[in-house]
């Protein structure tokens, strides 16, 4: 019986996160060949370059912001797949992510309970920028003391 739950459980889940992710990739091939995917990311470059991204991780970002993190993981993974994303993007999109997914969802669910929405959204947005770029300037270190022994 239990088991049997578990099995129906799961194959629901499945089946509700590809009603969004099987859409959003189709999306994403759409706007990737409209080139609109280019100008977002554009246009967003300042803010990936400031938190130590690359001009490929602004989608699969603002989706994880948007839609949360399973989502999120689904159109990092083929950007991750389709090698678009290098390792450093990966650990520095899980980071902020973690700290600050699914804003709207999230925001207006512990709004329902009596929080302050823009102090949670601010404090939540606030980390993740801090922890990103704190540890993309770690990784830049590692990364520059490495070439720095291959070279000598």
């Amino acid at each position: 019986m239990i088991f049997k739950e578990a099995v129906n459980g799961s194959i629901n889940s499945i089946l509700t996160i590809a009603k969004v992710i099987i859409p959003l990739m189709i999306l994403m091939e759409i706007l990737r060949d409209f080139k609109f995917l280019d100008k977002l990311s554009d246009l967003l470059k300042p803010l990936a370059r400031f938190l130590g991204l690359s001009k490929n991780s602004i989608f699969p970002l603002l989706i994880g912001l948007i839609f949360g993190l399973a989502y999120g993981a689904g159109v990092i993974i083929k950007s991750a797949k389709e090698g678009e994303l290098q390792k450093k993007d990966l650990y520095l999109l899980m980071i902020f992510l973690v700290s600050c997914h699914s804003v709207f969802e999230d925001t207006l669910l512990f709004v329902a309970i009596g929080a302050n929405g823009w102090l949670l959204l601010s404090f939540r947005l606030i980390t993740a920028i801090i922890l990103t770029i704190a540890v993309a300037k770690v990784f830049d270190k590692l990364f520059k003391t490495q070439e720095d022994t291959m070279k000598s």
